[in-house]
C-alpha cells in the first residue's frame, strides 16, 4: 500500500540515508571528544566551591557527560532516521511494484 509518491519516497530515501551517515559520524566525534564540537555542549552550573582542584574534577566530569550525552541523542537520532529510511525505502518499492502492475 503506498501512502506518499515515488519522488516523495526517493526524497525521504536519500535524506534519510544522508541523516544516518552524518549523525553516526556527529555520536562518533562526540563520543571521543572532539574539540570543534565543544561549543555544542550544554551549559552547566558553577560548583560552590572555593578549591581548584574540585572546581576543575567537577568541569571535567559535567564535560564527559555533556559529550557522552551528545553522543547517544546523536545515535538516537540516526536510529529514528533509519526508520524513516525503511519506510521511504518501502514506500518507493511500493510505489514501484504497483506501477509495474498496472
Amino acid at each position: 500500500m503506498a501512502i506518499c509518491g515515488p519522488k516523495l519516497s526517493l526524497c525521504g530515501l536519500i535524506i534519510s540515508v544522508w541523516g544516518v551517515i552524518q549523525l553516526v559520524f556527529m555520536g562518533i566525534f562526540y563520543y571521543f571528544h572532539s574539540v570543534a564540537l565543544a561549543e555544542d555542549l550544554p551549559e552547566f552550573e558553577q560548583p560552590d566551591t572555593k578549591n581548584v582542584d574540585e572546581y576543575l574534577k567537577a568541569f571535567y566530569a559535567d564535560i564527559d557527560k555533556g559529550y557522552t550525552q551528545n553522543a547517544y541523542n546523536c545515535w538516537i537520532a540516526a536510529l529514528l532516521y533509519l526508520v524513516t529510511m525503511f519506510v521511504s525505502a518501502h514506500q518507493f518499492w511500493a510505489n514501484n511494484r504497483s506501477s509495474l502492475s498496472v
